[in-house]
């Protein structure tokens, strides 16, 4: 149990906390009722649940893998101890369980929807997902999330009987509605579910499973702290200059006051490690308030509740925008951010407009895809192409292509 959080009085109450080892699902939690099944039928599997397939689908698939060298702020060759962003991923995955636990959902479930979110980035990170949207402008952008899905329905390619990984329906709405519900229905995630929604609605104006939302939450929780983590050990932060943020500040103010002369690197991990504890705290505290008002009885009470069930408190979350103001200028906009992104945004600009005018430049199999589609789907294709790199890929197919060495920094 996260330190501070005491067990609820009642255990009757919505999300109350469990005794070790004890294991009882909440009325509303995605594994209180059968799963709404998946795109193409398939016999269940006699071991594992629906939700533990899937989580095994995603740990197996190629683009899980290609994580390893995709960036998350800092570039691998900059330091072995910066975030990648499968550590991201794997750090979002033990969050989203720790919140699904306390809160009585499936933990599988969060597991999973955390565990996929980040398929679709390309490489380079948010540059690349930049530098793709706009060379995609003409047909139709480019989006992580939606690329997400189209890895997870389509573009992993391993089995005989289907292409795609053939998620659950609730995965595939937790990953749909991973930054909750999607209004826009000319938005590329809504563009990327509607074949799903022609088989089972997704019904993306409303708000995903508590699941769902559990994930993306400790996606927020894992980056800020990891941010803060990364930047330190950076140097693009100072602990003094870290004092008068929000949360952070505080915390910090804290470790610095008793830690003695205790080594930077101990201080930095005390640091975010309180942070994290504290931001998990206040979701299950938050989210045990709202779930114990609304009583859901089942888990579409929590989609049809007209505002997330598992969230942070009014006064954190102002406190996370006002951290993620900061984080904003003082490590993402840093001039040295700035320099290895903007050359790592050219090299994926480049890379699309050679893939998209020679295809020759592409593999075989991509090649003879290639040759069979109009101009838009063309790009599209491309596009899938350059998303699936990683940066090291990336970097070695700017040097084939154009004899030159890619320079990121």
């Amino acid at each position: 149990m996260p330190i501070g959080l005491k067990p609820e009085p009642d255990p009757a109450d919505y999300g109350q906390s469990l005794r070790p080892g004890e294991r009882a699902p909440a009325r509303y939690a995605a594994s209180g009722e059968p799963t709404r099944g998946r795109f193409h039928a398939e016999p269940e599997c006699t071991t594992r649940s629906p939700f533990q397939r899937d989580r095994d689908r995603v740990l197996h698939s190629s683009a899980f893998r290609r994580l390893t060298y995709k960036t998350q702020v800092f570039l691998p060759h900059e330091g072995d101890h910066y975030r990648t962003r499968l550590t991201h991923t794997l750090e979002v995955a033990q969050i989203a369980r720790t919140i699904a636990r306390q809160l009585r959902l499936d933990e599988d479930l969060a597991e999973t929807i955390a565990l996929a979110h980040d398929l679709g980035h390309p490489p380079f990170g948010h540059a690349g997902e930049r530098a793709l949207d706009v060379a995609m402008s003409d047909f139709g952008g480019f989006d992580h999330n939606a690329q997400s899905l189209r890895v997870v329905t389509g573009l992993e390619r391993k089995y005989v009987a289907f292409d795609g990984l053939n998620l659950t329906w609730e995965t595939l709405e937790g990953l749909a509605k991973h930054n909750g519900p999607v209004t826009d229905r000319a938005s590329p995630v809504a563009k990327a579910v509607r074949r799903l929604d022609a088989w089972r609605p997704l019904t993306l104006d409303k708000w995903a499973s508590a699941e769902a939302q559990a994930a993306s939450l400790a996606d927020d929780i894992a980056y800020l702290s990891h941010d803060v983590d990364d930047g330190l050990r950076a140097g693009l932060l100072s602990l003094d200059g870290l004092f008068e943020t929000p949360l952070a500040g505080g915390l910090a103010r804290q470790v610095a006051a008793t830690a003695g002369d205790a080594e930077p690197g101990r201080l930095i991990y005390e640091i975010t490690r309180r942070m994290i504890t504290v931001m998990v705290s206040d979701v299950i505290a938050e989210s045990r308030r709202r779930l114990a008002a609304l009583a859901p009885g089942s888990s579409d009470d929590i989609r049809d509740a007209g505002r997330a069930m598992v969230a942070f408190s009014e006064p954190m979350t102002a406190d996370l925008a006002r951290l993620k103001a900061f984080l904003f200028q003082a490590v993402y906009h840093h001039r040295k951010v700035l320099n290895v992104m903007e050359h790592a945004e050219q090299i994926v600009r480049d890379l699309f407009a050679r893939y998209n005018a020679d295809p020759s430049t592409l593999p075989e199999d991509w090649r003879e895809a290639f040759a069979k589609l109009d101009a838009r789907r063309r790009a599209r294709l491309a596009c899938d192409f350059l998303a699936g790199q990683t940066d090291r890929y990336a970097i070695a197919e700017y040097r084939r292509l154009f004899d030159a060495t890619a320079e990121l920094g």
